[in-house]
């Protein structure tokens, strides 16, 4: 297993870990945190391990981040009108 994939791997337990804690604002500033991280990983994973495992982590990082993503599509959808 590379390198990329460990930390990618490391990333998801620690984003699984700060969901499980209270939070006051509702993990956003743990979620920009994890966006700003996850984004160059993302990257890093799908240059050294290939694509395919560069959409696994995708997938996965989407399903812990989903509200992030929820908000993002409705703003989307709010300037398209």
């Amino acid at each position: 297993m590379s390198a990329a994939v460990t930390f990618g791997l490391v990333w998801l337990v620690a984003a699984n870990v700060i969901a499980m804690l209270p939070s006051r604002d509702h993990h956003w500033r743990a979620a920009y945190a994890l966006i700003t991280l996850g984004v160059p990983l993302l990257g890093w994973i799908t240059y050294k391990a290939g694509p395919l495992w560069g959409f696994a982590f995708l997938l996965a990082g989407a399903s812990v981040l989903r509200w992030p993503l929820i908000h993002l599509w409705r703003r989307v959808q709010g300037l398209a009108k």
